[in-house]
């Protein structure tokens, strides 16, 4: 599990962006297909459309959702080394420079984990940023314990929908 590998997409964010959404690392799917949260079985995409009411059913709707809505996407872990798509895997990270990131882009307010890895590197890299921090549920199908509806509330509730 020497072999690192480097995140393969960039961040999506716009002019307006106000809430970033952060993961840890891409599944071995989401880098098949070059896209975030690209697993079928992951419900990210599915729990952004009852949040917010709009399609998220393709590449072009779910960009346009994202802008819409003020969102962006990122992850935390720019390298590292994995056996499987599991945040428990993920070994040797070196992470994005998430402190010159939102300083490029100021309309940024609030940063939002979707899963305690991420949140936990934040806090280990980060935690001098002054910036409004959430925590959301896992999206990913091996969070199975939550059922889909709650996980649904929590992100209205934290993205500001409820």
């Amino acid at each position: 599990m020497n072999n690192i590998l480097t995140h393969p997409f960039k961040p999506i964010v716009f002019k307006d962006t106000q809430i970033l959404i952060l993961g840890s690392f891409p599944s071995i799917q989401s880098f098949e297909k070059n896209f975030y949260y690209a697993h079928p079985r992951n419900q990210f995409w599915k729990i952004l459309e009852s949040v917010t009411s709009y399609p998220a059913n393709t590449r072009d709707q779910r960009l346009w959702l994202l802008k819409e809505c003020k969102l962006g996407l990122w992850d935390m872990i720019k390298g590292c080394s994995r056996e499987n798509s599991l945040d428990s895997s993920l070994e040797n990270e070196e992470v994005n420079d998430l402190a010159a990131f939102l300083e490029a882009h100021p309309s940024i307010t609030t940063l939002a984990f979707t899963g305690k890895k991420a949140e936990a590197l934040f806090k280990t890299h980060f935690s001098h940023l002054s910036i409004e921090t959430v925590y959301l549920p896992s999206p990913s199908a091996a969070y199975a314990k939550m059922p889909f509806e709650t996980k649904v509330a929590e992100y209205k509730k934290k993205l500001g929908y409820s």
